[in-house]
């Protein structure tokens, strides 16, 4: 048994890494210290205050665990390991996973290709990047695949040369056909060098291009163009100017911002009491080349040191490009650890830097200015989301003289001409589907098309259910959560009127519960009407996000039972003969057709060679054998 206490006196006094848990393992909460045994006794203090959240965690630490490293540089290195991998709850998060895309060019193959790449490997290749747009990534490879005549295809050679002929790409002359010989290894390669090279002047401008510099691809393009057009070539000429407006198109998405020719990140914040966001412009080869927001979960006694400190650790974890310099609005906590850090990871020195003045200052003025910008505009759709779904929900509130009303429980049934009798039962949480409570009954008691018989039957099922499993929560010990049947609903939504509400009233009579029942009453054109509640029906405005919510709910309770409905029935469609033999199941049906390939074969196959199929068993094989002779039998003529 670990008690926290006597594991408190064991703690080291060196750097490291500790990780605490609860009571089911799950691991809550990863930090670093510079000393374990001060750190983490500092949670357990009365006297200490951590704020709210830690406050929080601290009640539901269970046990700790810790490791000791050399030095605070290696804990920092770890503690960021720790958190990508396992994604505490109380450790402050980014919400985006983002990855940016490289350019790509496979140098390790004879006839290399240009591709576009979400992660830059150990390999022969060499990778341009990263860039912050996809679309401008993946824009640039088919102008530079179109301009060098490079391949795209993914045959291996020169294993595959000639064996199959030249793709659409070769007669439209926008590759060199390597897969047929038409063009050696060595004037391929040349092509290739023009990409990824800058030996010489002919070949130093798509370097540049990848880099950023458009302007000699510009100018060679609009050569071209205009030769193609003089000498009458106007079907080239064309080709050209579509080739020069992609290369305009993809120049319009740089600005230069400064001169210095130095990798730049640019990090910037804009916080509240509840979210925050953080904007990065990224600068490379003094142009900035894109921009990018994050959003990050916060508490609200986080700092906005803090949140830059914590967001700086998870994103530079996750990227394998690290710039130079790293701008931003004020000082951070452990500034000094991250930047060797950084610099370790980076291969040089990095440096963090708050500007004071000047260009370098505007820039993060500049960013700081979007990260509000883009917080603003979030914090608006977050308020029309909320008059969606929670608004919505407190126009039913009002509608039926409730309050309180956050989980709404409806249900549907399913069937045709009473075969496969199915009921739903979906769960809408402030306004919002949740899909994880949703439940599907296949009814066991009713025969024939009987809404009212499947109704009582799916109600009392889902709350006997529900009320076994509080029993046995209570027992262990456990929270309700842990349930799949234990949350009751504040508001039980029937998909029909006064018959449908009375069923649910009667089961939750019989079983001494205590929930509002209300009904979903439909036109004669089987629309959303109004709602049926205490006997009587209480008409809806239209126009109304209660309505709009109502009906949403309706239709997710048919849609739910439908689709199951369906899949039962095509599960029944695909019935197999060999699903009625006795001792034989889907594994052992799938290995017969697998050998035998068609029923007639089964048939006439001895008992021995049966057996000698995969996953069948002596017995197995005499059930199949057997069945068969009695089917013969009974198909047999009487005299």
């Amino acid at each position: 048994m670990f008690v926290i206490e006597e594991e408190l006196k064991k703690l080291p006094d060196q750097p490291g890494v500790y990780i605490m848990h609860d009571s089911r393992d799950a691991i809550i909460y990863i930090g670093k210290a510079v000393s374990l045994r001060k750190r983490v006794h500092q949670y357990f203090q009365p006297s200490h205050d951590e704020g709210i959240k830690k406050a929080q965690m601290v009640k539901q630490i269970a046990r700790f665990e810790y490791i000791v490293t050399d030095s605070e540089l290696e804990a920092l290195v770890l503690e960021c390991n720790l958190i990508k991998e396992h994604r505490p709850k109380y450790n402050t998060m980014l919400r985006d996973d983002k990855t940016y895309p490289y350019i790509r060019v496979t140098l390790g193959e004879d006839f290399p290709r240009v591709l576009f790449s979400r992660q830059q490997k150990k390999d022969k290749s060499r990778y341009f990047g990263p860039y912050t747009s996809a679309g401008a990534v993946k824009d640039t490879i088919e102008l530079v695949n179109k301009i060098y005549q490079l391949r795209t295809c993914n045959r291996n050679l020169p294993r595959d040369t000639g064996k199959d002929r030249p793709c659409l790409n070769y007669h439209i002359h926008q590759c060199t056909a390597p897969c047929q010989g038409y063009i050696t290894k060595e004037a391929y390669r040349e092509r290739v060098d023009a990409v990824v090279e800058r030996h010489a002047e002919n070949t130093k401008r798509v370097v540049e291009f990848l880099n950023g510099n458009y302007a000699p691809v510009l100018k060679s393009l609009e050569e071209k163009m205009n030769t193609a057009s003089a000498n009458l070539e106007f079907e080239k000429a064309i080709e050209y100017r579509e080739l020069l407006n992609s290369v305009r198109q993809i120049a319009q998405k740089q600005k230069i911002t400064h001169t210095d020719g130095e990798d730049k990140d640019i990090i910037a914040l804009a916080a509240d009491d509840r979210d925050a966001v953080v904007q990065v412009f990224f600068i490379r080869d003094g142009k900035l080349i894109g921009r990018d927001h994050f959003y990050v979960k916060i508490g609200t006694e986080d700092t906005k040191a803090q949140i830059l400190t914590t967001f700086i650790k998870q994103f530079y974890s996750g990227t394998p490009f690290i710039p130079r310099e790293i701008m931003l609005p004020q000082e951070i906590e452990e500034q000094e650890v991250l930047a060797d850090w950084l610099g370790e990871k980076r291969g040089s020195k990095v440096y963090i830097r708050v500007p004071q003045k000047g260009m370098k200052e505007k820039l993060v003025e500049l960013a700081q200015k979007n990260a509000k910008m883009v917080l603003a505009q979030d914090r608006e759709k977050i308020k029309r989301e909320e008059g969606r779904t929670i608004g919505a929900l407190k126009e039913i509130e009002q509608l039926l003289d409730m309050k309180g009303l956050n989980r709404v429980e409806a249900y549907d049934i399913s069937n045709t001409s009473g075969f496969e009798l199915v009921g739903s039962m979906i769960v809408y949480e402030k306004g919002k589907p949740k899909r994880s409570d949703y439940r599907k009954f296949k009814l066991r008691t009713v025969s024939g098309p009987d809404d009212y018989a499947s109704m009582y039957e799916v109600l009392t099922r889902r709350f006997t259910h529900g009320m076994r499993e509080m029993e046995e929560m209570e027992e262990k010990d456990l929270s309700e959560e842990y349930g799949s049947f234990t949350r009751f609903p504040d508001l039980i939504m029937m998909d029909g009127g006064r018959g449908q509400v009375n069923i649910a009233l009667k089961v939750l009579e019989e079983l001494h519960l205590n929930i509002p029942v209300c009904g979903m009453v439909k036109d004669d054109n089987h629309r959303t009407r109004g709602l049926y509640y205490h006997n009587v029906e209480i008409p809806i405005d239209r126009g109304s996000e209660g309505f709009k919510l109502i009906t949403r709910i309706q239709d997710e309770a048919h849609r739910f039972a439908i689709e199951y409905h369906r899949s039962l029935r095509s599960k029944e469609q695909v019935h197999s003969v060999l699903d009625d033999i006795p001792d034989i199941g889907p594994a052992r049906r799938k290995a017969l057709m697998k050998k035998y390939q068609s029923l007639e074969a089964i048939r006439e196959a001895t008992e021995e060679d049966l057996a000698q199929t995969d996953s069948m068993s002596p017995q197995a094989a005499r059930s199949v054998y057997r069945f068969f002779r009695e089917k013969e039998r009974e198909n047999q003529p009487s005299d």
